[in-house]
């Protein structure tokens, strides 16, 4: 599974989870290191840096990561062989949704 369409995949779970992701496409002005989805579950700051099975993420990417913890939110590398965990967690975000 490539990573866009991995990340497609993490996309629909979590708006299905009641959720609100967005894709960071870094640029010259931007902060480097931001986790690739962004997403808000529930009251939750969820920051996932997703990766291709055999991809490793750099020095950055891992500090915003602890940054984001450090601060409250949930942080993590996701791999396709990490979907069912992610799935898991995600749809236990999303069961407190109220409208």
């Amino acid at each position: 599974m490539t990573e866009k369409t991995f990340q497609s995949k993490l996309i629909k779970l979590i708006e299905k989870n009641n959720g609100y992701v967005v894709k960071f496409n870094a640029s010259a002005i931007s902060k480097i290191g931001v986790p690739d989805l962004l997403a808000c579950i529930n009251g939750k700051f969820v920051g996932l840096e997703v990766k291709k099975e055999n991809g490793k993420p750099s020095e950055i990417q891992l500090w915003n990561i602890e940054q984001i913890k450090k601060s409250g939110g949930i942080a993590m590398v996701v791999k396709p062989s990490d979907y069912e965990n992610i799935e898991k967690l995600i749809e236990k975000l999303g069961d407190d949704y109220y409208e």
